[in-house]
C-alpha cells in the first residue's frame, strides 16, 4: 500500500482535474475516457472490493479493464484522497514521471541496491539486486525512465537467498534479501540505455530510490540472463523446488511469453537449403536437430546410409547454431555427393528450442512419415530402415501412429524401453509457511537393464517414447500440434506430445527397432539449459497432473489405452545381423537413475 503524501500542488491537481473533465466530456458522448497515466491499479481494487472479488475469480483480468469497460461511467474513485497517483500496473508514456517522483518519492530510507538492469528493445525487462525489508515488507518496485514507467507489485518479484547481503547486515534469519524481476511488455518502446530511476515502496509506507541506467541487451542474451539466474540463484528450501514455486506467478507467464516471441522471431528468419532431390517415392523424413556440436552430422550420414532400406528415406537437419551455418552447408554438400541421399537443411538465426526447430523442419518434409531422430542417436542393427519400413506396412494402424523403439548405452546396457510417469511429493517453503506440492517427472523403463530383456523391448503401449527416436504419421503428427512450443530449449517436449495422443485415444507404442544413443553427447549442456529445464518441469507439471493421475502413473498404469493386449512379435527381414556393442564394457547398472534434466538443445 502507498503511504500518504505530502499535500499536491497544482500541476499534480490540474492533471487529475483535467481527467475529471474529460470523463464528464465522455460521458456526455457515449465513450469511455483516456485513461489517465498515473491509474493506480492497486488503489483502485482496493477501494473497489467487488472488482477486486472479479479479479481474483478471473472474471476480469484487471481493475483496469473494468474502469475502462465501466467503471468510467460509474465514476469509481480512482485514488485514496491525499495519496499519489501512480501507476501500478500498465506501461504508459509519464512524460510527468519524472516531476511526480521529485516532488513525492521519498528520500532513501532502506538499505537497497540495483545491481543489474537489463531490457531489450522489443520490450523485455529484467531487474537484478537486493533489499533490507526485513522490518516491512517491500510492496512494489517503481521503474521510471525516459517517457515510460512500470511497476512490479510484491507477488511480482522474485525472491532468492543472498549470503553476501545476510553478512554485510549481520543477520542470521531466514529472511530473502536478493531479489529478480522480470516483465516482457511485447512491442513497448523502453528507450534503453537513458538514465531511470527505481523506487521501493515498502508496506510502512516508506521509500527508497535509486538511479540507474538498464543495460540494452538482445532477447537471446535477456533469456539466457533470466534462466541462468533462475539455475543458479540460492534459496532456503530445495533449489528445485523453490524455483519451480517462484514459476507459479508472474514470472512463468512472462518467460513463457518472452520465449513465445523469440520462437516466432527466429522461425520467421529461417533459410532452407536442399542438396539432392528424391529419385524415388520416399517413405519417411528423417528430422534431426542439431545444437553447439556439428561433430555428429557426418558420422550419422556414414552410419545410416548404405544400409538396408534407407534409400526410401531423407534426412531433414534443422540447426539451432547460427555459428554453424557455413560448416553444415559445406557437409551437407559432401554428404549428398558421397552417398546420394537427399537432404534438406533448416539453419535458424537462433537457439528455437528442440519443439519449434523440430515443427519447422518437418513442415518441409516430403513423406507422410515423420521420425524425430536426435543427433547422437545411431542404428544398432543394419537393417533398421527396412525394419520401421516394415512394421509400418504390416502392424496395425493404431500401432504405428506413434511410436518409439529400444534405445541403448554405448556398452550395450538398455537406455530407453518406452517412459513412465513419477511425482515428487515435496515441500516449498515461503514466508516461514511450508506448502506440500506435486512435481511431475518422467522416468525410462529398464534402464540399465540387459540389452535383451523382452519385458521392456517387446512390442507395447507405454505412456510415452522419447523424443531421441519417434516415428508418427505425419497427419497424427499435424493433428496434435506438433510439439509445444511453450517449452524453454528442451526437455518434456516428447512426453507431452504422447499425452497429448493419449488425449485423443491413441497410445505410443514401442517396437523392437533398436538403436544406440550416446546420450548427452550430440550437445552442451550450460546453466541456462538448467534454468530452461525448470521452466518446463513447471509447465509439464500444471498441464498434465490430473490427466497422468487417471491412470498414467507409474510403471504399472491401468488407463484403458494401456490395457491394449500386445502384438506379435514384428516382421522381421530375413538374415537380420546381429549387433555388437560400440565398445566391449560389461553392462552397468542404471536402474535407479532418474531422467530429471534430460539432455536436448
Amino acid at each position: 500500500m502507498i503511504g500518504p503524501a505530502p499535500e499536491m500542488d497544482d500541476r499534480a491537481m490540474e492533471a487529475i482535474e483535467n481527467h475529471l473533465a474529460e470523463l464528464t466530456a465522455s460521458t456526455a458522448m457515449g465513450a469511455p475516457p483516456p485513461a489517465p497515466d498515473w491509474f493506480d491499479e492497486l488503489a483502485y481494487l482496493r477501494l473497489n472490493p467487488d472488482v477486486a472479488v472479479k479479479v481474483r475469480q478471473g472474471a476480469l483480468s484487471s481493475g483496469y479493464q473494468h474502469y475502462l469497460n465501466q467503471g468510467w461511467r460509474e465514476k469509481r474513485v480512482l485514488f485514496e484522497p491525499g495519496q499519489i497517483p501512480k501507476n501500478q500496473f500498465l506501461l504508459l508514456a509519464s512524460p510527468d514521471e519524472d516531476y511526480f517522483l521529485s516532488n513525492f518519492g521519498r528520500a532513501a530510507t532502506t538499505p537497497c541496491c540495483i545491481e543489474a538492469a537489463l531490457c531489450s528493445k522489443d520490450g523485455g525487462l529484467l531487474v537484478i539486486g537486493w533489499l533490507n525489508d526485513s522490518a516491512a515488507p517491500l510492496e512494489s518496485l517503481y521503474i521510471s525512465g525516459t517517457g515510460w514507467s512500470y511497476a512490479f507489485g510484491a507477488e511480482t518479484i522474485s525472491r532468492v537467498r543472498r549470503r553476501d547481503v545476510e553478512t554485510a547486515v549481520g543477520s542470521s534469519a531466514a529472511h530473502p534479501y536478493g531479489f529478480f524481476a522480470f516483465t516482457f511488455l511485447s512491442g513497448a518502446d523502453l528507450r534503453i540505455g537513458t538514465a531511470a530511476s527505481a523506487t521501493f515502496t515498502l508496506s510502512d509506507g516508506s521509500q527508497s530510490n535509486v538511479q540507474m541506467t538498464p543495460r540494452p541487451v538482445d532477447d537471446l542474451e535477456l533469456r539466457n540472463t533470466v534462466m541462468s539466474y533462475l539455475a543458479q540463484s540460492e534459496f532456503f528450501g530445495n533449489h528445485q523446488v523453490e524455483a519451480i514455486r517462484l514459476l507459479d506467478g508472474a514470472l512463468g507467464r512472462n518467460i513463457i511469453a518472452h520465449n513465445q516471441h523469440i520462437i516466432h522471431k527466429t522461425l520467421s528468419g529461417a533459410c532452407v537449403q536442399y542438396f539432392g532431390a528424391p529419385k524415388r517415392k520416399l517413405r519417411g523424413s528423417i528430422v534431426v536437430c542439431l545444437y553447439g556440436k556439428p561433430e555428429y552430422f557426418f558420422l550419422q550420414h556414414a552410419l545410416f546410409n548404405g544400409r538396408p532400406g534407407f534409400a526410401d528415406y531423407e534426412l531433414i537437419y534443422v540447426s539451432n547454431s547460427p555459428e554453424l551455418a557455413e560448416r553444415l552447408m559445406a557437409e551437407a554438400k559432401v554428404a549428398q555427393e558421397i552417398y546420394g541421399v537427399p537432404v534438406i537443411l533448416v539453419l535458424l538465426p537462433g537457439n528455437a528450442g528442440f519443439g519449434a526447430a523440430n515443427n519447422i523442419a518437418a513442415s518441409y518434409a516430403r513423406t507422410d512419415r515423420i521420425l524425430i531422430v536426435n543427433p547422437d542417436v545411431f542404428p544398432r542393427h543394419q537393417d533398421w530402415a527396412l525394419r520401421h519400413t516394415t512394421a509400418i506396412d504390416q502392424l496395425p494402424a493404431e500401432q504405428t501412429q506413434l511410436f518409439g523403439a529400444p534405445l541403448y548405452y554405448d556398452d550395450g546396457s538398455l537406455m530407453h524401453g518406452g517412459m513412465y510417469f513419477e511425482f515428487d511429493h515435496v515441500v516449498s517453503i515461503s514466508g516461514g509457511i511450508m506448502t506440500p506440492r506435486q512435481l511431475a517427472r518422467v522416468e525410462h523403463y529398464g534402464k540399465g537393464a540387459p540389452p535383451d530383456t523382452l519385458e521392456f523391448t517387446r512390442s507395447r503401449p507405454v505412456q510415452a517414447v522419447t523424443g531421441a527416436f519417434m516415428s508418427l504419421e505425419r497427419s497424427w503428427f499435424e493433428r496434435l500440434g506438433g510439439f509445444t512450443e511453450d517449452f524453454v530449449f528442451g526437455h518434456y517436449e516428447d512426453a507431452d506430445l504422447c499425452l497429448k495422443s493419449l488425449e485423443l485415444g491413441v497410445a505410443p507404442w514401442i517396437h523392437n527397432i533398436a538403436m544406440w544413443h550416446l546420450e548427452g553427447k550430440g550437445s552442451t549442456r550450460l546453466p541456462v539449459h538448467e534454468g530452461g529445464s525448470l521452466v518446463n518441469r513447471w509447465i509439464f507439471t500444471g498441464q498434465w497432473i490430473e490427466v497422468i493421475k487417471d491412470g498414467l502413473e507409474g510403471q504399472n498404469p491401468t488407463h484403458r489405452l494401456m490395457q491394449t493386449p500386445s502384438a506379435e512379435p514384428e516382421p522381421q527381414p530375413e538374415n537380420s545381423p546381429q549387433p555388437a556393442p560400440i565398445r566391449g564394457r560389461p553392462p552397468r547398472n542404471k536402474t535407479t537413475k532418474r531422467r530429471i534434466a534430460g539432455i536436448k538443445p
